[in-house]
């Protein structure tokens, strides 16, 4: 069984630790801060493995070196850091293209990683898929999508539907403690989704007692997220009044996606 535990960094970060049954060896996700995981290596008696990074935004990556160090010093080996190929990140020594490698087998991993190609918010963003979890950083959030830093409105759409076709009972681990803002917005633009309503209820109690809100699952995230309900007749006629659009022919599913996510970066 994967054993899937988050560590805080930040302000609002997670980083995520995968553990194999009772095995001592672990491995991070996005690791942008390498004090807090050192400090809960050591105060859980593991071993670093590897890292597993999305994309080179510094949030996620500037632990990378230290954590590097740490395991040379403490097992003098080499640790495995794996990361989208075409990015620029210091320290990744096993770079992924997923055109090429769509599978990838680790080291205390039971079961293959499936990696996907989601561009969008970077240009070069990746996402795992382990067993029935999805680690996507920043271009899946709970009622929400990552801001568009260099790809198109074209690609993230892309990514995020192909995310939206993992199988429904898919966990959605994303990189940041998002929701409750994703929420008042996924409201203004679908207040009468009562899914929606219901999940903003539990989303808040769970922050009010220090809880986190992720993982998420595909299927909630296809029953409340805006960014992946685009053709919704609610969310289309919030759209048009935002915007003032008389002609309807004109609101196509990329152009509702364009105008949602505008909306959603001035909010």
């Amino acid at each position: 069984m994967l054993t899937i535990t988050a560590i805080n960094a930040f302000n609002d970060n997670y980083i995520w630790v995968l553990q194999q049954g009772d095995l001592p060896q672990v491995y991070v996700v996005d690791p942008g801060d390498a004090s807090v995981v050192i400090a809960y290596i050591e105060a859980h008696e593991l071993t670093l493995a590897g890292i597993l990074l999305t994309h080179h935004h510094r949030d996620h990556t500037d632990g990378v070196a230290e954590l590097v160090a740490y395991v040379k010093q403490t097992t003098q080996g080499v640790l495995n850091v794996y990361g989208p190929h075409n990015e620029a990140i210091n320290g990744i020594n096993i770079p992924l293209d997923p055109r090429a490698t769509a599978e990838l087998s680790l080291p205390f991993l039971k079961h293959k990683i499936q990696i996907l190609s989601v561009p969008g918010h970077t240009a070069g963003h990746i996402a795992y898929v382990i067993e029935d979890a999805l680690f996507c950083g920043d271009t899946l959030f709970s009622a929400g999508c990552g801001r568009l830093f260099e790809g198109t409105p074209e690609q993230m759409l892309h990514s995020l539907n192909q995310l939206a076709n993992l199988p429904a009972n898919t966990q959605v681990y994303c990189a940041h403690e998002y929701t409750l803002a994703n929420l008042k917005f996924a409201l203004t633009v679908d207040p009468n989704n009562t899914a929606l309503q219901a999940y903003a209820r539990q989303a808040a109690e769970l922050r009010a007692q220090g809880k986190a809100t992720i993982p998420s699952s595909i299927a909630l995230e296809q029953a409340i997220n805006p960014f992946l309900r685009t053709d919704d007749l609610n969310i289309l006629s919030s759209i048009k009044q935002r915007f003032n659009i008389q002609d309807p022919s004109k609101l196509d599913k990329l152009t509702c996606f364009t105008l949602l996510r505008q909306w959603k970066d001035i909010f």
